[in-house]
């Protein structure tokens, strides 16, 4: 399979605003003891999280931000101890387990914003582009593993994804992380795709060609 891709813009953004509903405000000013927090108009939300978070020690923030979102995935134990890590470190770009990170990031700049810089800022990369098959005859749909490959080749060689995952890049074995690495892939329209991952896994400035050509197997990799 023969793809021609180009890429239309790139971003570093440190959060991104669409992933807390205001659902999700809400619910967390309830476990910030926010009386009535349903009543409030859903423009002020956001704000009066981030007073009532900072009513709290920025670890018990984090603590209970954590339990919210992770509280299913984590331990008492493991959530006490990224609570205190995340004031001195990025945990959500070294976290170890990968399918995480997302929700670590969105956690950590939520904090950072709330707390005006307490806590170690990270970032998104949003990567618009297009994606062109080059195969007339066929019909593929896209997956996050497919996607790194053919991002592969206009990557600086200082990338830590192609340094870390060269075998899987070129196809010699599965890559399940793929799905985990890039955070979202959305086909905007026809060949138009919205890419975001980790500013820490690909940097805007490792984005090394505006255009070019690769090849992939629909099916590879050996377990």
């Amino acid at each position: 399979m023969k793809y021609r891709i180009e890429i239309e813009d790139v971003q570093t953004v440190d959060e991104i605003r669409e992933y807390w509903t205001n659902e999700n405000y809400v619910r967390m000013l309830e476990m910030f003891n926010y009386p009535n927090a349903d009543d409030s108009e859903d423009e002020n939300l956001r704000e009066l999280l981030f007073m009532a978070i900072t009513d709290f020690e920025p670890s018990e923030a984090a603590k209970l931000v954590l339990e919210y979102k992770l509280g299913e995935h984590l331990s008492e134990g493991q959530i006490d101890q990224i609570s205190n890590d995340m004031l001195v470190d990025t945990v959500c770009e070294e976290y170890p387990e990968i399918e995480l990170q997302s929700t670590l990031f969105h956690i950590n700049q939520l904090l950072f914003k709330a707390y005006n810089g307490k806590f170690p800022s990270s970032s998104a990369t949003i990567i618009e582009c297009s994606i062109e098959s080059l195969n007339n005859d066929s019909e593929t749909s896209l997956t996050e593993e497919m996607v790194l490959r053919l991002l592969n080749n206009g990557l600086s060689e200082r990338n830590i994804v192609r340094r870390l995952f060269e075998d899987q890049l070129k196809g010699e074995k599965e890559f399940p992380e793929a799905e985990h690495i890039i955070w979202e892939l959305k086909n905007i329209d026809g060949n138009e795709y919205k890419i975001t991952i980790s500013g820490n896994l690909i940097k805007k400035d490792e984005i090394i060609s505006s255009e070019w050509k690769g090849e992939i197997e629909e099916s590879n990799g050996e377990s």
